[in-house]
């Protein structure tokens, strides 16, 4: 019905996951650090819209409408039969981000706190601006979601990274990174698996917990939240050699 989904390549490549003992305001979770490599993926250009998600699913469950806000309200069991049910209508194989591939696709070669640097304001992120990290100012709480793609996007052209809505990924939650895969897989053995990580911060959610390396467990059927959504990511199709 004349709905696209925008995917962008995300270069293969290495790099260190996770946070140092220095960055402010993170947490045990995110240690140790430790490399991944990351094989070339396609991913979502924006958290899935709610017009995307009603192509496809045929409802709208998000509580601030609009067909170009992040559909949101969806649990991990939501998100990932929305996954099914578009691959089944494409004949193409989507699926959730792992959580070193969404981490590496929002860190775009930096390693900074934030993809922008060492901090942000709300004129970059949409979070709640009554408060602050590091040297940066107070400023607007939005106190809903906004249309996606209105802030600057990073290096490898995705937008709200940051913000807007946590985002869903493959992984079960485990509480360290002691004994993750670091091939760009997504860790679905042992740890919680009544929890899935979600990444991003969101729209209701102070400035520390945007970070590239911030993350959290949420259970898997929680249906309302309201500052969760997803973006999607796939594989480049293979060339032959011969």
């Amino acid at each position: 019905n004349g709905v696209s989904l925008e995917m962008v390549k995300i270069p293969g490549g290495r790099f260190l996951m996770g946070s140092p003992e220095t960055e402010a305001e993170r947490s045990s979770d995110e240690s140790p650090q430790h490399d991944v490599d990351v094989p070339e993926f396609l991913m979502g250009k924006y958290a899935v819209t709610q017009a995307q998600w009603e192509a496809v699913m045929g409802n709208n469950p998000a509580r601030f409408k609009g067909a170009n806000r992040p559909v949101e309200s969806v649990s991990w069991n939501d998100a990932t039969e929305f996954c099914r049910k578009l691959s089944r209508i494409t004949g193409k194989q989507y699926s959730l981000p792992s959580e070193s591939q969404w981490e590496y696709a929002c860190r775009a070669r930096t390693t900074t706190p934030f993809y922008f640097g060492e901090t942000i304001t709300p004129e970059l992120v949409n979070y709640d601006g009554n408060y602050t990290y590091a040297d940066a100012p107070k400023g607007k709480y939005r106190k809903e979601t906004t249309d996606v793609g209105i802030f600057p996007p990073n290096a490898f052209g995705l937008y709200d990274m940051h913000g807007n809505v946590y985002e869903w990924c493959q992984d079960v939650w485990h509480e360290n990174y002691n004994g993750a895969p670091t091939d760009g897989s997504a860790w679905e053995t042992g740890g919680n698996s009544s929890r899935r990580v979600c990444r991003g911060g969101s729209w209701i959610i102070y400035p520390g917990r945007c970070r590239s390396a911030d993350r959290i467990g949420f259970g898997s059927v929680v249906p309302n939240l309201n500052a969760i959504g997803f973006r999607l990511v796939s594989f480049p199709p293979r060339t032959s050699t011969t």
